[in-house]
């Protein structure tokens, strides 16, 4: 119901917000507005999502719950999105989701309406930092792809010093 209300009230706000703006200002400023946000929102949701995918990758680099980071990160894919959609309605919404006090009351707000019953990171692997018991069974060396001689008449480099039977 509140995907509905949404898809039918958002085109509505977003054409009552043009006319209003479009009679103050005109249609050029109005057109331009809109054009110079989605170039503006463009580049902050690139420069805000390198940082949230910073926050994750740090998050799993020290196995934390990435709870927190994926959210943020949602919510800044959120923000582009709507950035990039016209409209003024949707713009205010998209920036201040790039707002990072704002995504953090967001989350704190879905947080209290979902509950998490469990949460769990990797496969259960442990990570060793010293020797392993199967360290003695690795091999290290090089390789070279050999391919079949396109005579099969003449030996390979292989038998060359030995006699054939």
């Amino acid at each position: 119901m509140y995907l509905f209300l949404a898809f039918l009230l958002v085109p509505i706000i977003e054409i009552a917000l043009f006319i209003q703006v479009g009679g103050l200002i005109g249609l050029w400023p109005t057109l331009a507005i809109v054009v110079l946000t989605a170039v503006l929102g463009t580049a902050l949701v690139r420069t805000q999502g390198r940082m949230a995918l910073a926050n994750l990758q740090q998050s799993f680099a020290k196995l934390d719950d990435p709870t927190e980071p994926l959210a943020h990160g949602a919510m800044i894919l959120l923000s582009g999105v709507l950035l990039l959609t016209p409209g003024f309605f949707t713009d205010a919404v998209g920036f201040a989701l790039l707002v990072p006090g704002i995504r953090v009351a967001v989350f704190r707000y879905l947080k209290s309406k979902v509950q998490i019953t469990q949460f769990q990171m990797g496969t259960g692997a442990q990570f060793r930092t010293g020797p392993t018991p199967f360290d003695d069974d690795v091999i290290d060396g090089e390789f070279t792809e050999v391919r079949p001689r396109k005579d099969p008449a003449k030996p390979s480099k292989w038998v060359e010093g030995h006699h054939q039977h």
